[in-house]
């Protein structure tokens, strides 16, 4: 047996042993909060040709070429230069647009289209595995960017229009202290890249201490802002806005629109005096014929010769017919689109007309994109033809063909106008009764575009309803069924009076409602008139809305003129 006094050493030691560890793992555990992270991480970049930077930061994508044919991909220059370059269906033609150009190119071509006529390229645009990489020279001048090609690996670094850095330089401190760029804002995190003293920066942005910056090699990462020297800011020219005739025109007064349903007969002339007040008509004349982009017209030079006698402008209005199928095909290709944006223009120079007014309705939601780059390529040329463009659209709604189709936010970005047909809350085969355009219906409709798209209140027009529906409901089998019959507003009031029934203000719908009975039926009249209209009309003023537009000429009454033209009203 072991003496006590060996079994005491014995602890004595094991404890010795263990104090030891607790030393050591402490000493390494302060190190490991005291001391940086010495490894290397290198940048995903490295050993890839002709890397692309963005704002300092790598892209994800490579460029081809150099110097004057140096050429950056297409889906970069969507994604993060401008949203509206794109590439045609086709796989062969790369399209850059404006406010108020566009630039058409194809591949292996050097004579592009810019505004329909032919621009002269150094290079031409180029396919590498599917993918379009289009000149410099051709971004340069759309979108105002510039390029510097540097470092071993040949990287390009891409300025946009607007684009605001600091430079600065690198401050050695010493052995402890040499500047390093990091993958994070931690000196825990991997070093990025090793700085020389006096090492050129640019600096994109600053957080908490630390700066993003990056070297002229391409090397980027955040470095502590006492380990630079900050110098000059450095700002590249925005692309100047250029203010549109339609904004000018319209910037102190407010549009009165009244849209002139034309079907199988033209409407007389004559009817230009009905509306009182009215400073804009829009006639549907133009709609989409066949898949080729052809477009047929019912466009009358008299009518638009009384209107201008009378101080209206017209806007033609250009329909797709509601037509889904014949929709997807001419927006499949540039050429389709083409021809029937030309075919319009044409007709508009035949007419003399102002303004045409675009109403697709019922179009594929998986079209969504082509229908933007549809009416951006419209825009851009009716504006070189001196007309207004405006845009029909729905209230916002989970309807697919109806309005998950239309990409609000940037079809306000492209047109001069937007309307919003604020009606058929209630439409004709409603399982329900019901108000056309409820009041809060109406507003909710217009503060989503408004807030959710962040269209300009100076460029969103309300629709406004000049019809009603006057629904039956009927017990038929043990059921009821309901249905309905648009009327116009002298119609909705001579039904009234011929009633009988009381008229009943409903404040929480805003608008006057009647109900009776006629043969075993129960019919029911949300009123359109006069006390309706005064409502819409406070509503787009509370709003500093652009205007209102009527659907349509043929259902208001006399003195619905005479309530819509106090749009116009202080």
């Amino acid at each position: 047996m072991q003496s006590r006094k060996m079994r005491g050493r014995k602890k004595r030691r094991m404890g010795s042993i263990l104090l030891l560890g607790v030393v050591i793992a402490g000493a390494a555990w302060g190190a490991w909060k005291l001391l940086p992270n010495f490894f290397y991480e290198d940048p995903e970049w490295v050993g890839k040709h002709k890397p692309i930077f963005v704002q300092g930061q790598w892209s994800g994508y490579t460029a081809v070429g150099s110097g004057d044919s140096l050429k950056l991909p297409l889906p970069l220059v969507k994604e993060q230069i401008n949203d509206y370059a794109y590439g045609d269906p086709d796989g062969e033609t790369a399209i850059l647009t404006t406010a108020n150009q566009i630039l058409v190119m194809t591949i292996g071509s050097e004579t592009a289209v810019l505004n329909g006529a032919d621009h002269v390229l150094e290079s031409a645009v180029e396919e590498e595995n599917e993918i379009l990489y289009v000149p410099v020279e051709a971004l340069k001048h759309m979108y105002g960017i510039q390029i510097e090609e540097v470092g071993a690996e040949e990287g390009v670094m891409v300025f946009k229009a607007g684009d605001t850095f600091r430079t600065a330089s690198a401050v050695d401190g010493g052995i402890f202290s040499s500047p390093k760029l990091r993958s994070g804002m931690t000196t825990k995190a991997p070093i990025t890249a090793k700085l020389e003293d006096g090492t050129e920066l640019r600096v994109w942005k600053e957080e908490d201490g630390w700066l993003y910056a990056q070297t002229n090699e391409g090397y980027s990462g955040y470095i502590r802002k006492d380990e630079v020297k900050l110098s000059e800011e450095r700002s590249l020219p925005a692309v100047k806005e250029v203010r549109t005739a339609a904004s000018q025109e319209w910037a102190d007064k407010k549009i009165n629109l009244a849209w002139e349903a034309v079907y199988e007969q033209r409407p007389n002339p004559d009817v230009i005096e009905e509306m009182q007040g009215v400073n804009v008509v829009s006639p549907t004349w133009f709609a989409l014929k066949d898949s080729e982009g052809n477009v047929v017209s019912k466009a009358d030079s008299a009518y638009v010769g009384r209107a201008h006698n009378r101080g209206k402008q017209v806007w033609g209005l250009f329909s797709n017919d509601f037509d889904a199928n014949l929709t997807r095909e001419m927006l499949s290709d540039y050429e389709t689109r083409a021809r029937a944006i030309r075919q319009v223009l044409d007709y508009a120079k035949e007419y003399k007309l102002d303004g045409i007014n675009l109403d697709f309705e019922n179009v594929y939601t998986e079209d969504k994109e082509p229908f933007v780059e549809f009416v951006r390529e419209f825009t851009v040329g009716a504006r070189a033809a001196g007309l207004t463009v405006s845009i029909d659209v729905t209230p916002k709604s989970n309807s697919e063909m109806w309005s998950v189709f239309l990409d609000r936010r940037a079809l306000g970005e492209t047109v001069d106008f937007m309307i919003v047909m604020a009606y058929d809350e209630h439409w004709a085969s409603s399982p329900n009764a019901g108000s056309v355009a409820s009041l809060p219906w109406v507003e909710k409709s217009v503060t989503r575009i408004l807030e959710e798209d962040d269209v300009p209140a100076s460029k969103l027009v309300l629709g406004i309803p000049l019809y009603t529906r006057v629904w039956t409901e009927a017990e038929e089998e043990g059921k009821m069924k309901v249905s309905s019959a648009a009327v116009g507003m002298e119609s909705s009031q001579r039904l009234a009076a011929e009633s009988g029934a009381e008229k009943e203000f409903l404040e929480d719908i805003g608008q006057n409602y009647i109900q009776y009975e006629e043969e075993g039926a129960l019919k029911r009249i949300w009123l359109e008139d006069s006390d309706s209209l005064e409502r819409r009309i406070e509503l787009a003023k509370r709003y500093d809305l652009a205007g209102v537009g009527s659907w349509a000429r043929s259902f208001a009454s006399a003195k619905a003129w005479e309530v819509l033209r106090t749009i116009g009203e202080k």
